[in-house]
């Protein structure tokens, strides 16, 4: 399985923004949804849901929301990679 992008925006009057424990949180539903609803296994999806429940409950959680926001405010985009493949999650945050 490859990795996880999510890309956390700030709100602007046309625009709704998001912050990263938002969009894990969104993500998650989104996963829980089609797992209950599917039918057979969906092993990619399942891999989704527990990446974003380890986020969501992980003590880097609060580090990367600040991070993030501090670049956001510089005006940067920001994307926090959510690496898999590995025994537990590694997270990164990329600017441009």
């Amino acid at each position: 399985m490859g990795d996880i992008e999510l890309e956390p925006r700030y709100s602007t009057k046309a625009v709704s923004g998001r912050c990263i424990k938002c969009l894990a949180e969104q993500e998650s539903r989104n996963c829980l949804w089609e797992l209950l609803k599917g039918e057979g296994q969906n092993r990619e999806l399942e891999k989704t849901y527990e990446a974003m429940i380890t986020l969501l409950t992980s003590p880097e959680l609060q580090k990367l929301r600040d991070e993030s926001e501090k670049y956001l405010a510089e005006g940067k985009n920001v994307k926090i990679v959510i690496h898999l493949g590995e025994d537990k999650p590694r997270y990164e945050i990329k600017i441009d």
